[in-house]
Order: structure tokens, then C-alpha cells, then sequence
């Protein structure tokens, strides 16, 4: 018996053995950088979601996203810090879905979210004494925001008021806040 011809058109000769490792072409600079930091990304990605099969995938979405972008010649450090913007936007889409929230309240639910220190007894007078030579509305807002963990939504509904201006309002009693002298008790009312 003779061996089994190959497929139609081919010579013995080319048929490819078992085995047999194919050349792919070379990957670019900025890929090679890329595909090394994907470790650190990964980490960066799995210290955030807490579990591997999450972590896993949006490593991947990271990197579909980020390496058919990348500009060849780009230094190592731009590279990095592209695909940690990429795994950063990943992540903020990810809890958005998970939680059913818009990613501005999420990261203002995330940023409300720090669990504090116990509170010194300077502390809390200096905090009083700021307060108070803050106006009404300055102080109301800042209460409600900070001591009270109420949203801008909820601030706003309790201030009657929209978000957007509660949002100028806390700029600009932060603004005056850091402005009551730091060691004279009875500083005048910002305005």
C-alpha cells in the first residue's frame, strides 16, 4: 500500500509535520512593552475586583482596547501609563454595570466611601471653628456633604437647589474654607 497523498495541489514535500512551530511576524516595540506590563495591569485589575476570572477578562479588554492604539516609538513610561488609563476606564465601566450606577456617582460614592480615622479633639474643634465662620448656605453644604455622606443628588433635594449649582456652592466653600486663618478662632464670615 502507498501512503495517503496529501491534498489536492501539494507536494509531499510541503506538507507541514506535527510538530512543526510556525514564525509569526515580530510584534512591534511598543506590543512587546505592552504585552510585558500586562502582569502589572493584571495585579493593578485583580487588587481592585478581588477575584480572577473578572480580572482575567478585563485584562483582556484592556488590552484589545490599548495595544491596537499604542504609537510605535512611544517611550516605555508612556506606554505604562496608557494602559493604566485604559485598565482604570476597564474598571469604571465594569462597577458601573456591576453596581447599575453612572461612573460620576461611582466615583463619588467611591470617594465618600473612605472610612475615617477616629477624630481628634483638635481636629474636630478646627472643623467646628472653620464652619462656623463659613455663610449658611457654605456651611450647610459642606455639612451635608462630608460630615453627613449625603450624595449631590441628595444635597441638592434637601438645599432645593440642582446638582449643578450644589456642585459650584461645595467648590466655593471649599474655596473659602481653606481660607479661615488656621490658628485665629473668630475668623469674619467668607463670602
Amino acid at each position: 500500500m502507498s501512503p495517503e497523498p496529501g491534498p489536492p495541489g501539494e507536494e509531499a514535500g510541503a506538507v507541514e509535520q506535527a510538530g512543526d512551530v510556525l514564525e509569526l511576524p515580530a510584534a512591534s516595540r511598543a506590543t512587546d512593552i505592552a504585552l510585558d506590563e500586562l502582569e502589572l495591569v493584571y495585579a493593578f485589575i485583580y487588587a481592585r475586583v478581588g477575584n480572577r476570572p473578572d480580572a482575567e477578562d478585563l485584562t483582556q479588554q484592556v488590552a484589545m482596547k490599548a495595544i491596537p492604539r499604542l504609537r510605535q516609538g512611544a517611550p516605555a513610561s508612556a506606554i505604562r501609563g496608557y494602559l493604566f488609563a485604559t485598565a482604570r476606564s476597564v474598571l469604571g465601566a465594569f462597577w458601573s454595570t456591576r453596581l447599575g450606577l453612572s461612573e460620576a456617582e461611582l466615583h463619588e460614592d467611591l470617594a465618600m466611601a473612605v472610612p475615617p480615622g477616629p477624630p481628634s479633639v483638635e481636629s474636630e474643634e478646627r472643623a467646628r471653628r472653620i464652619l462656623a465662620a463659613l455663610s449658611d448656605n457654605y456651611r450647610r453644604v459642606l455639612e451635608l456633604r462630608f460630615l453627613h455622606g449625603y450624595s449631590l443628588k441628595e444635597v441638592a433635594s434637601e438645599m432645593h437647589s440642582t446638582v449643578g449649582a450644589i456642585k459650584v456652592m461645595q467648590l466655593r466653600a471649599l474655596r473659602a474654607a481653606a481660607k479661615v486663618p488656621p490658628d485665629e478662632p473668630g475668623a469674619r464670615r467668607a463670602q
